[in-house]
């Protein structure tokens, strides 16, 4: 099953007469006054970040008719769409695929970015390029992270400083909870301590090899890589910052936490940036929030006493069809989208945060482009030790056992 979800042409020109920033130094390559034809397609059911690029583009190319299509159960049809005599100029990918062997068959139809010099690749920050055989087969559109959402009015309320390093979060903490807060920091179980806990894991075996290594193959020693991270953990939890109680009450942490959070009570909520994703659709339906709105946005947790940690995750990219039968029109478009402005407003509507080296279009997640970087693609980690990494810290943060504990068990912990 698809459906087209919206159609821009030469109508649109009129809604398209804006600066654009960056954008007023592309240059269409091809005639303008010529029809154009470009077809994405992915898993969105909606995808409104996507149409204001095609209305965007649409002030350089006003014949150009681009659409968006969702395909229901898109992970299992795409790679048979591609095939078909419809097949798209555009679709979603994910950095898994690439060495996924069961997607194999879909880098048969896949453009290798990496020769097109029009295209350009140093937009993007170091690290989220995916490679396949040497090749770039996708790039990144959106990436997501955690951190904590933070209620800046509060803040400002009470005189109190938003914390960049790991004393002042502590600081910080108490002097909410001084001033009688009875939920200083919250978050869904599942997500308690990981912005702080996971994170500092990887930015501290991300140059040793040994360490990777070992956890992969899952050696009881190799808890011992995980002990200062998990102390971390251990020392902010007993501090009572967090009430366990109260967070349980959370059924999610998507939209449940997000309502929660727009009560305005809470100075700092566990999240991730595809958390933060859902909150402008949100707003308007929190009755508190309506009535008493407020700044805020997602910060790095200050884990250490030289600021947060910025752990990127690439959440969505775009592949090119290099059979598309629109291909020159394609990769126009593309090399408009890969671009500090459009990437950063295409992040800005969805309010996802970008790909792009500059992250300075969006005061949501601006804060990140001061955290030490890491990109958990480039680990190295496989799935099974990640796994075990993320569930020794649940556990310790959530008081079920001791770091001694996590540390002896963590390759057999469930």
């Amino acid at each position: 099953m698809k459906k087209v979800i919206g159609v821009f042409g030469a109508s649109l020109l009129t809604l398209t007469l804006f600066s654009c920033g960056d954008s007023k130094e592309f240059k269409p390559k091809y005639d303008t006054e010529k029809v154009y034809q470009v077809n994405v397609v992915g898993h969105y059911e909606n995808f409104e970040a996507l149409e204001d690029e095609f209305a965007r583009f649409n002030k350089y190319y006003p014949k150009a008719e681009l659409t968006y299509t969702y395909l229901d159960n898109y992970k299992k049809v795409i790679t048979t769409a591609l095939s078909s005599d419809s097949a798209p100029d555009i679709f979603f990918t994910f950095t898994y695929w690439a060495t996924d062997s069961s997607y194999s068959d879909l880098f048969n139809s896949t453009l290798d970015f990496s020769k097109e010099e029009d295209i350009n690749l140093d937009v993007i920050r170091d690290g989220l390029l995916t490679k396949r055989n040497d090749e770039i087969p996708m790039l990144p559109i959106y990436v997501t992270t955690y951190g904590m959402m933070v209620n800046e009015d509060l803040f400002t309320k009470e005189n109190i400083n938003i914390p960049k390093t790991y004393n002042e979060l502590v600081n910080s903490c108490q002097s909410f909870k001084d001033k009688g807060y009875e939920n200083v920091m919250m978050g869904h179980t599942s997500m308690i301590m990981y912005p702080m806990y996971f994170p500092n894991v990887c930015y501290s075996i991300k140059d040793n090899q040994k360490a990777i290594s070992e956890l992969n193959e899952l050696k009881p020693e190799a808890g011992e890589y995980l002990r200062d991270s998990l102390n971390l953990v251990s020392d902010f939890m007993s501090k009572g910052f967090v009430n366990l109680e109260n967070c349980t009450t959370l059924k999610n942490d998507y939209d449940a936490v997000i309502k929660r959070f727009f009560q305005g009570d809470v100075p700092m909520m566990l999240a991730s940036g595809q958390t933060l994703s859902g909150t402008e659709k949100r707003e308007k339906q929190s009755e508190a929030f309506t009535q008493n709105p407020f700044k805020y946005s997602l910060k790095p947790i200050p884990s250490t006493n030289d600021g947060g940690i910025f752990l990127n995750s690439v959440n969505l990219c775009f592949s090119v069809n290099k059979n598309s039968k629109n291909l020159e029109m394609t990769n126009e478009f593309m090399r408009f989208l890969i671009s500090n402005e459009e990437l950063g407003n295409m992040s800005k509507i969805k309010r996802m945060m970008t790909p792009a080296k500059d992250m300075s279009l969006d005061e949501m997640y601006a804060s990140f482009s001061d955290a030490k970087d890491i990109y958990i693609s480039n680990l190295g980690l496989n799935d099974t030790a990640d796994q075990k990494i993320r569930t020794a810290g649940s556990k310790v943060a959530q008081g079920k056992i001791s770091v001694d504990d996590a540390i002896n068990s963590w390759n057999t912990i469930e």
